[in-house]
């Protein structure tokens, strides 16, 4: 007879429960708000022609999203450590909070300062939330499931980058000073929905040491991020971040100023129930139009509708591998989306792009939630941003000065006025885009009808005429796909040598 005694089996760890889902509706909330304002507020910051906005300089811009970057994604790596020491929950409240005073800020801001006091208000606190967040899921996610885990939670996020920006253009109209100034109001009350979440669940435990000082938090998130593995990671990735937010953050603009997507429009308007609605407007030439908010939200429709198969698909592929090939899409998919004045074409590039950017953006995620020690979940997945950081600082200010001079509308107007028209004869300009409204005595601003004005075009043609002249979609799109390139081989000799260190998972 057997006398040892029966163990029971262990019971299986739930895939995905309760937690899991109330965290990933927290993020739909956030990201709701989020993208509504960033799919728009690059034209509300410096569009030359947009009724109620601030009217800035592209150089302006580039300074603003650069240190939102910085705020948003840098200081992570910091707030990923304090939220493992202090609290999931306890974080979230604060950034929650903070999030819901940058918008109010951003709504009655109507000077450069202003706004850029706003703008780090709202980045500092998603830089407490994406760690905080994160570190709770990855808490909720085990080996078995942090794919499919980490794939949801990505499809998640991109459902508020596909109804936000059609939230926003339902709600900015004819893009009046009060009309963007409800957006910024719709942004800060689908943020605090996020506080009621809070009571809906128990705090995550993060496994960290409860004990440790702040000081000896920002000590050990130095120490483990000179770990050799992490920067030469880190390094690859801001090189592909620095590429990949550029369809966020510059074609907005590149949008609006160069595509026509009047056949896009012709599309839409025949399916029953759109017409003339958020999805197409009517332009003051009487031309049906698709806004480039909608156009750009193919990237998340795409996302939404793919996302999880896709994970499922490539599962058991190495998550480095992935990566890569994603990467190589991406590339693609910028260089065909920004070669072109022709809707479709830009669509069938931001799908190409889609594609690209749903093998690689859950997938870094996925890298450093298993890499990371125990303990160290926040601390490791604030690291996770550092890339989004970096590159996006980097591409910010390269974007500022180089859409500024080679890929603005309105610029290239003041500089065809200047070269090639009698306004121009006997004034001495000396190269900067900035001076250019002093050389000329033609404001930014203006400069687009006053080149219709002088040569005697309609919209069309004088778009086609700096197009043919100016190449702005080879000055402005090459040096972008060029750093996504060399990111894409940088991270094949990665995926080499990870063999070496054992990260045959990942």
């Amino acid at each position: 007879m057997d006398l040892k005694p029966k163990t029971e089996a262990p019971a299986p760890k739930a895939k995905l429960g309760a937690t899991y889902w109330k965290l990933n509706t927290i993020e739909m909330w956030e990201r709701f708000a989020y993208f509504a304002l960033r799919s728009v507020v690059a034209v509300y910051i410096c569009q030359a022609d947009d009724v109620g906005g601030l009217h800035l300089t592209m150089a302006h811009k580039g300074t603003i999203y650069a240190w939102w970057f910085v705020f948003q994604s840098v200081l992570p790596m910091f707030t990923g450590g304090i939220a493992d020491r202090y609290g999931y929950k306890k974080v979230l409240a604060g950034a929650i909070s903070a999030n819901i005073g940058g918008y109010l800020i951003l709504a009655y801001a109507r000077d450069f300062w202003t706004f850029f006091f706003g703008i780090l208000v709202l980045a500092t606190g998603t830089a407490f939330f994406k760690p905080a967040l994160q570190g709770s899921l990855a808490q909720s996610l085990d080996k078995d499931n942090s794919s499919l885990g980490w794939g949801i939670f990505y499809w998640v996020v991109n459902i508020g980058a596909l109804i936000g920006p059609l939230m926003a253009s339902a709600i900015i109209g004819d893009h009046s000073v009060e009309e963007w100034r409800k957006l910024f109001f719709m942004s800060a009350g689908f943020t605090s929905l996020n506080l009621f979440m809070l009571f809906t669940f128990k705090d995550v435990p993060s496994g960290a040491d409860k004990t440790e000082s702040l000081m000896a938090v920002f000590k050990r998130t130095l120490i483990n991020i000179l770990e050799p593995r992490l920067v030469a990671w880190l390094l690859i990735m801001s090189c592909f971040w620095l590429m990949m937010y550029q369809v966020w953050d510059l074609h907005p603009n590149f949008i609006s100023d160069w595509v026509d997507s009047s056949d896009v429009a012709a599309v839409l308007a025949l399916v029953p129930g759109i017409g003339t609605s958020v999805l197409t407007k009517v332009d003051a030439s009487g031309i049906l139009y698709v806004p480039q908010e909608v156009l750009i939200s193919t990237n998340a429709a795409m996302i939404v509708s793919l996302m999880i198969p896709v994970s499922w698909l490539v599962r058991r592929l190495r998550t480095l591998t992935c990566m890569m090939i994603g990467m190589v899409m991406a590339v693609g998919g910028t260089i065909v989306a920004g070669f072109t004045g022709i809707g479709w074409v830009l669509v069938l590039g931001i799908m190409l792009f889609s594609l690209g950017e749903m093998l690689t953006g859950p997938k870094k995620n996925e890298y450093l939630g298993l890499i990371a020690p125990p303990g160290k979940k926040g601390l490791y997945l604030g690291y996770v941003n550092i890339p989004v950081g970096i590159g996006g600082f980097v591409g910010s200010k390269m974007s500022g000065y180089i859409y500024g001079h080679f890929g603005e509308k309105a610029v290239l107007a003041q500089r065809y006025l200047m070269e090639n028209t009698p306004l121009g004869e006997g004034k001495v300009w000396d190269g900067n885009a900035i001076h250019l409204d002093t050389a000329l005595g033609i404001q930014r601003t203006d400069a687009f009808a006053k080149l219709m004005e002088v040569q005697g075009l309609d919209t069309a043609a004088a778009t086609e005429l700096l197009w043919q002249t100016y190449d702005p979609h080879l000055w402005v799109w090459i040096p972008f796909a060029t750093i996504g390139a060399v990111a894409a081989v940088a991270l094949l000799v990665f995926g080499q040598m990870a063999k070496k260190w054992k990260d045959m998972d990942a």
